[in-house]
């Protein structure tokens, strides 16, 4: 949908207050300071893996295993009679 004339005025830099430029500011370093947490986060998980793996574990079941753990039991245990009724179905099991 293009804006009107009226609506880029709003958005416009120069139409920021102050207050709100600061706020910006504020937003941006948090969300800065957080994506290099995460890749900092997201490098140590690989270690992890990797040492894991290194000792013979299998990292696909082991994230498996963790996406498994976050689900709430009711929901795996409904997710796995779908699973099942499905395999059934196709004569997989």
């Amino acid at each position: 949908m293009p804006f009107d004339d009226e609506d880029d005025a709003s958005v416009a830099p120069q139409s920021l207050t102050q207050s709100s430029k600061e706020k910006l500011r504020q937003y941006v370093d948090r969300i800065e300071r957080l994506e290099e947490e995460k890749t900092e986060l997201m490098g140590q998980l690989k270690e992890v893996y990797a040492e894991a793996k290194a000792l013979g574990f299998d990292t696909k079941a082991l994230r498996q295993v963790i996406r498994l753990r976050k689900q709430d039991a009711r929901e795996r245990a409904e997710a796995e009679m779908v699973l099942d009724l499905y395999l059934q179905a196709l004569g997989e099991i």
